[in-house]
């Protein structure tokens, strides 16, 4: 599971029980993609349980659900981009994931272009599909302002350098050579570097794309505390992904005051008024963005306080909230 899906899972669980206490609950996390513990001990302890209702809080499912089920299906980029991917991973899609779509009574999306997905790849009726944005950690909206003092800063935090900041992976979908380009093609004046989270796999193309003081970075593994300081003092985060399915670190970089420019088909509904957008792959576009960004203090100010009132909204409790209205229709 990603780190997003991982996410999802920890708050709706921890979450549920406390703004539904109406229900009983019964967690189970038992192994692997397709392995025993999940095909055959996981439904045998479903079954077992007598619940009334199942929800499956990813696509990787038991063949056969014991109970009525919901299924949360965060993104199908997989069936967008499959040559990025194994081919097993789209046979797992067109079986197990569609069986699995039309067992369950309802189907939890996280931005409404998935529905569109879901059924043009799934055959999801999508009257029974709906929609729930994801939340804004707690900790990424309590954190203190970036204390440059601080020994074990960040190193790039501690240069007091300005900077643009990718979060998240590295597969080939996030499109980061686009960045990478646009980054490049700012003008000499621009004094800014770009960090990226995760482990420095390009290559040595960072190494060649630095050149006299700019700098291109990769950070490593960032926990979270850090993180929102990396947010808090970036210029903007910086997302070019072919397409994304809701993509928290734009909200998260909202609900910390940073202007957040990402590609059209990466930015869920709900943030795009908070939001410069530019096509995919147009490091032309986005190179203007960045600018944009750099040069319009008033353009920056009006992403900021957009971004901060969406981010204010978009809580994990309300995801729960939500989600539990979903289980009461279902049971009703």
């Amino acid at each position: 599971m990603s780190v997003g899906m991982k996410q999802y899972a920890r708050e709706l669980t921890a979450r549920l029980p406390k703004v539904a206490p109406e229900f009983e609950y019964a967690v189970f996390s038992r192994g692997g993609n397709f392995g025993w513990s999940e095909q055959v001990a996981l439904p045998f302890s479903i079954a077992r349980s007598h619940v009334d209702l199942v929800h499956l809080l990813s696509l990787y499912t038991p063949l056969i659900v014991p109970a009525k089920s919901i299924l949360t299906i965060h993104d199908l980029i997989h069936l967008h981009f499959p040559k990025y991917f194994k081919v097993k991973v789209g046979i797992y899609y067109r079986t197990v994931v569609r069986r699995a779509c039309a067992r369950a009574e309802r189907v939890i999306t996280d931005d409404e272009r998935t529905v569109e997905d879901l059924e043009r790849f799934l055959g999801v009726n999508p009257r029974k599909v709906r929609v729930i944005p994801l939340g804004v950690d707690p900790v990424i909206l309590s954190s203190p302002p970036v204390t440059l003092s601080t020994p074990d800063v960040i190193l790039s935090l501690s240069k007091g350098r300005p900077y643009f900041l990718y979060v998240g992976n590295h597969r080939r979908h996030k499109n980061l050579r686009t960045l990478l380009a646009a980054w490049q093609a700012l003008p000499e004046r621009c004094d800014v570097d770009l960090l990226f989270t995760g482990p420095d796999d390009f290559d040595g193309e960072l190494q060649r794309a630095s050149s006299g003081r700019r700098r291109a970075e990769a950070l490593g593994d960032v926990p979270l505390d850090r993180l929102a300081e990396l947010y808090r003092d970036a210029r903007a985060l910086v997302h070019p992904a072919l397409r994304e399915g809701f993509g928290l670190p734009l909200l998260e970089a909202m609900a910390s005051g940073t202007p957040v420019v990402a590609s059209a088909d990466a930015i869920p509904r709900v943030l795009e008024p908070a939001a410069l957008s530019f096509p995919a792959e147009d490091v032309a576009a986005l190179t203007a963005r960045l600018l944009e960004v750099l040069d319009d203090e008033g353009l920056r100010d009006r992403l900021v306080n957009e971004g901060r009132m969406l981010a204010r909204h978009l809580t994990w409790d309300r995801c729960a909230r939500a989600t539990a209205d979903v289980y009461r229709e279902v049971l009703a």
